[in-house]
């Protein structure tokens, strides 16, 4: 599917896409000799964030760790996910681009690091943090991500949620409706969506990598059969008119949640299929169980290894 507005996106998307696969070769190439974290916070303080259109006063800031999603609203705006801090002044840039009205509202839609590194400075706008109450648990204490090599410090004060949803909240912002979701534990144990009503725009934060494989963070509540609840709940959330913005990735649509929701089921079933035969982690790798789907899934942050490492690990 693709509406009028994502095909007047399709070019600026190419040019994002190539910038974004350079970036994910060297995260890539890093991921078990050095922490792509370093990687990562690397490309955020060189980068250039510049504001896209979606829909009905929404517009996305790609580049800062995970997409933001702006709601324009006169006098404020409201935000979702606030990127990685390295970015602060380009991202500054960016919303003052769209207007200069101050943030009122920054909703998280997970803890990690790359969508709440920025929390701290927009909250010093103005802004009133959002989140499920598990990202405040998550953000309250140093927290451990094997996979990534890296410990993340507790997060200051000033840039922790202070309204928190255990499973849904729906609000209005300049009479625009926006419906808050838990996912329950899927990419973590802290994912929400965000949907705008009338626009008919979601938000789907991590549970949703477009083009990409996705990060699943097991020690914090993800798994690969989270994360294929999560795209069934996004795939049956959506119409053929909805616009979708992912956690990473271009904006897309209804076809290619499933697009991704199909990948992760076919993964997932190699990979058990594997284990089950007795196959050890390293031997399902040196299989490949990716190899149908690493051209178009694997040029970003996680190759087709790293990937069924996640996958693996994250079988029950």
């Amino acid at each position: 599917m693709r509406s009028n507005t994502s095909n007047e996106q399709a070019s600026s998307a190419v040019v994002r896409s190539a910038s974004l696969l350079m970036a994910g070769v060297l995260w890539s190439a890093v991921s078990y000799a050095l922490s792509p974290v370093i990687a990562i916070n690397d490309e955020a303080k060189t980068v250039n964030v510049k504001p896209q259109s979606v829909r009905g006063g929404l517009f996305v800031l790609e580049g800062s760790g995970g997409n933001v999603t702006v709601l324009s609203a006169p006098g404020e705006k409201l935000m979702v996910d606030a990127g990685i801090a390295y970015s602060k002044e380009s991202m500054m840039r960016a919303l003052t681009g769209i207007s200069s009205a101050p943030p009122r509202y920054l909703i998280n839609t997970h803890y990690h690091w790359d969508h709440t590194d920025g929390n701290q400075w927009v909250h010093q706008l103005g802004a009133t943090i959002i989140a499920q109450e598990n990202t405040l648990k998550r953000l309250s204490v140093d927290t451990r991500v094997d996979d990534w090599e890296w410990t993340f410090p507790t997060s200051p004060v000033d840039a922790r949620p202070t309204i928190l949803m255990k499973t849904s909240k729906t609000m209005k912002f300049h009479g625009t409706t926006l419906k808050l979701k838990y996912y329950g534990p899927c990419h973590t144990d802290s994912d929400i969506s965000v949907y705008f009503v009338e626009p008919d725009v979601l938000a789907t934060g991590d549970t949703f990598w477009n083009g990409y494989y996705p990060f699943i963070d097991n020690e914090n509540g993800g798994s690969i059969d989270g994360m294929i609840r999560a795209a069934n709940a996004n795939v049956a959330n959506v119409t053929e008119h909805t616009l979708v913005i992912p956690g990473h990735g271009p904006v897309g649509g209804r076809a290619d949640l499933v697009a991704f929701r199909d990948m992760l089921v076919a993964i997932r079933e190699n990979v058990a299929r594997l284990k089950s035969e007795g196959k050890s982690r390293d031997e399902i790798v040196a299989l490949r169980p990716t190899a149908d789907f690493d051209a178009k899934w694997g040029g970003f942050v996680l190759d087709g290894a790293f990937f069924t490492r996640i996958v693996y690990d994250g079988l029950k």
